[in-house]
Parts: C-alpha cells; structure tokens; sequence
C-alpha cells in the first residue's frame, strides 16, 4: 500500500478569527488583502497580511460568500436571500438576484466567479436535512440551474483552461467534475470519494497546475488531487474542521485556509475558527476572476 506524500510545512494561525463558521477565503490581488466570511455569526473579515491588519464587517445576514467586483469596496455576496451588491464601506445593500425564493430554509453557501467573469455558486438546506440544494450560474442577466438534488454544496472551482468545473456533494462524500464547452456544463461524473476516516469534503481551490485542493471537515487535513483524481500530496491542518483554501500572497505560493468552531470543545480544539497560512513549496495558485455582471 502506497502512502501520499506528506507537505514539509504545517499551517499556523495567521488570524485568530474564533469564527463560528468561516468559509470562502478570496485574495485580491489588487490590493494584496484577504477576504473570507463567517457564516453563522454573520461578518466579512478583511486581512492585510503585509501590514498584519485585520478587521471584521458586520453582515445583514448569514453570508456563504464573497466574490470580487470592479469597485474594491464592493463585494458580491452570497445572503442567505440571495446575491447583492454590498458596500464594504457603507453597509449598503443592493439585492440582485434570488434563486430560492420558493424555499425559505435554503441558503446560498460556496461560490466562485469563473473565467467567463459570471460567478457560480450552490444552495443548500440551511438545517442540512433536505436534498433542496442546487449549483447555479448567474451571469449578471440570466441564472441558469446545472446539478441539482443535494444536501450540502460546496465549491465550485474551475481548471485553469477553463474546461472542467468542480463541484461538491458534501454529504454524498463525493467531489464531481463537470466538463464545460461554449457555455454549456455538462453531466457531473466522480472525481474524488472520500473514504471512510476522511471526513467530508468541503470547500476547494485549484492551482496553476490543474490539482485540486480539497478541504476535509471533520479530519484536520487538506488533500491535494492530481487532474486524474489520484491523491497527490496531503496537508495536516492543526484543527477539526477545514472549510476551504484559497492561494494568495504576491506569488500566489501562499495558501490561506478557513476552519469552523461550531460544535468544538474550545478546550480541546483550541484553534478552531481561526484562519490559518501556510507556504506551498512554489506551487503557485490563480489570480482571483472579478465578477463583471
């Protein structure tokens, strides 16, 4: 039996966030800051890590997400109503789109905004009990379903080229591919399963190379996936439940990782909900798509 490869260098914290539920690490490359949410306690944390800054954002409400748009101070959000425009600055709130509105318990959870400049992004039941959830595209104009029938979403991420998109059935413990050509996603085929001892995975992050990075909550770990699905290294990350990763840094050889507190023993996993760093050895990851609807 083969063992993967262990990475040489361990995570530490870079900010003690405490977050109940952080997701959705984001870098601006325009202004060298990181950007990631809590979910259930509501807020956007903004880190600059030059200047070893940091600041928490009151959100409206629960939050998945955060994409970039052309205004620095203005982020897409992910609500748990739907996408808006939110105002960094001034708090102010510009409802754009609901995809849900016929199921009240969903809530919008992972997104990322793909070479195309739309976003993408999945719903899911906000107790986690129903398969209500779905993956969806909005381009600023029109929102399209494509893989629906899910509990818990996570993802999406693309390739570099563009042509596959990666997708998580977080419940099934199965992380799908599905190819994309002339604006058209095709039928999601398995990638990656998870096995028993692993976990679930949860959100991801793809490099320049075409691995996938995927985060284990529940196994203190991220796993980095060749294109084939074959495992090619893992990464021990000192703390239960890892939420998602995301490239940053002037390189881009710097990953940034989100964890969640909910439901630990603050006595035993004393740095969970803290956003952790940690260099990759070189591996450069991919410039952070602005949203242009």
């Amino acid at each position: 039996m083969t063992h993967p490869a262990v990475h040489p260098k361990t995570p530490h914290v870079a900010v003690a966030s405490a977050c109940m539920l952080g997701e959705g690490p984001v870098w601006d490359h325009r202004s060298n800051t990181l950007f990631w949410v809590d979910i259930k306690n509501p807020g956007i944390w903004r880190y600059h890590p030059e200047a070893k800054e940091h600041v928490r954002i009151d959100a409206p409400e629960r939050i998945g997400f955060v994409a970039l748009t052309a205004d620095r101070d203005v982020v897409l959000a992910g609500f748990k109503s739907g996408l808006a425009r939110f105002n960094l600055e001034t708090g102010a709130v510009q409802p754009l789109v609901s995809p849900d509105e016929d199921k009240p318990n969903n809530r919008i959870n992972d997104g990322h905004v793909g070479p195309d400049g739309a976003v993408y992004f999945g719903t899911m039941d906000d107790e986690e009990a129903t398969e209500s959830g779905a993956f969806w595209r909005w381009d600023g104009k029109e929102l399209t379903r494509f893989h629906s029938g899910i509990v818990v979403t996570n993802g999406p991420a693309f390739s570099p080229d563009g042509r596959v998109l990666y997708a998580t059935d977080t419940i099934r413990r199965t992380v799908y591919a599905l190819d994309v050509a002339g604006g058209l996603i095709g039928e999601p085929r398995p990638f990656a399963r998870f096995e028993e001892g692993w976990g679930h995975p949860d959100g991801m992050a793809v490099d320049a190379q075409g691995h996938v990075w995927v985060c284990h909550w529940g196994a203190s770990r991220i796993t980095r996936f060749a294109p084939d699905g074959s495992v090619e290294r893992i990464v021990p990350v000192p703390t239960a439940q890892v939420t998602k990763c995301a490239f940053g840094g002037p390189d881009l050889t710097t990953l940034y990782i989100t964890t969640a507190a909910i439901g630990r023993d603050p006595h035993v996993d004393v740095m969970a909900g803290h956003l952790f760093e940690v260099e990759t050895g070189g591996i450069r990851g991919l410039k952070t798509n602005i949203f242009e609807g």
